[in-house]
């Protein structure tokens, strides 16, 4: 008797998970077209930048790369070398003034969103980044 209830409680259970299943994926929302991902460089980028001062100023920040596709990461972290170089780059090149407003700070941000979107459009054929972004920024 057991083991006819435990069939028909097994026969049940298997015709109601389907259709449990079958529910739940009519009550996901529509997926949306974009799937941002985001890729961060590690370590920090860490480097000198020409100084008003006698002693070198240094500047430290943290870099995410916003990306529309969760594909595009390989691309950009197979590149990863390329875009911290340039971005290394751009930021000793700046004054202490431009490195300590945030005027400057934004136009610095900006220089380096198009810098990796032209560096990317020449080793991919695509601008894979949507946004750059500057989650910490220390100076001295």
């Amino acid at each position: 008797m057991q083991k006819i209830l435990l069939l028909i409680l097994l026969t049940l259970l298997g015709s109601w998970l389907p259709a449990q299943a079958a529910d739940a994926e009519k009550e996901k929302p529509a997926a949306t077209e974009d799937n941002y991902a985001y890729y961060g460089f590690e370590p920090e980028i860490v480097t000198n930048y020409i100084s008003n001062r006698k002693k070198l100023g240094f500047v430290r920040i943290s870099v995410e790369l916003m990306v529309k596709d969760p594909q595009d990461l390989l691309a950009i972290q197979h590149h990863d070398p390329l875009l911290r170089a340039a971005i290394v780059e751009i930021l000793g090149d700046q004054t202490e003034d431009k490195i300590k407003s945030l005027t400057g700070r934004e136009e610095i941000r900006k220089e380096c969103y198009e810098t990796v979107n032209r560096l990317l459009q020449q080793e991919t054929g695509k601008a894979l980044v949507v946004n750059l972004l500057f989650t910490r920024y220390l100076y001295d």
